[in-house]
């Protein structure tokens, strides 16, 4: 890449290249300098520092998960978006493993767009169900856990047990849609 494309969209494009080759531990300056064929130094007019490189590449990752699950959820509610986001989310991890290790979980500035994306498709299937206000924030947690718990442990091959993994994740997807169409405390 010529030094005059570089941007800090490159600098992002390189970043999850090389999170996607070697793993998110492998997301330096100076492996990013490499891949543009320039000094690491010539970076610092793109990106601050390491930091905001991981926040940007963050927020990159989720606004692309936050387009597949919309597409995915699009002119569904209830059961469906529920089984539909579950699916993308999924679908998402399993085709970028690394991406998806490589996102900050705790939110943070540069996340914070790409993250009320994410969770207005979660509310949004979630009001099917009549969930609003602090019973829909329970459920998007519960949500979240159970999609981001099931996507690290099979990302990262800790299900060691001979039983089908799509078995699995369909149980999960019908424990997540009884959970949200069941009635609450008064």
């Amino acid at each position: 890449m010529p030094r005059a494309a570089l941007s800090a969209d490159a600098v992002v494009a390189l970043a999850l290249e090389t999170v996607d080759q070697a793993g998110p531990a492998a997301l330096t300056l100076s492996a990013v300098a490499g891949r543009a064929g320039v000094a690491t130094p010539s970076l610092y007019k793109h990106v601050r520092n390491l930091a905001e490189l991981r926040d940007l590449v963050s927020a990159r990752i989720m606004n692309d998960m936050a387009d597949e699950a919309g597409r995915a959820v699009l002119g569904r509610s209830a059961d469906e978006a529920i089984r539909a986001f579950m699916k993308a989310w999924r679908d998402y991890t399993l085709r970028n493993p690394h991406r998806y290790a490589a996102l900050l979980q705790t939110p943070e500035p540069r996340t914070a767009e790409a993250g009320a994306r994410l969770l207005d498709i979660i509310r949004a299937a979630l009001r099917s169900y009549g969930l609003t206000d602090s019973a829909a924030i329970h459920m998007a947690r519960c949500l979240r856990a159970a999609v981001h718990g099931f996507a690290v442990l099979e990302t990262d091959g800790a299900f060691g047990l001979p039983e089908s993994l799509d078995e699995s994740h369909d149980l999960l997807v019908r424990m997540v849609i009884a959970g949200a169409g069941a009635p609450r405390p008064t």
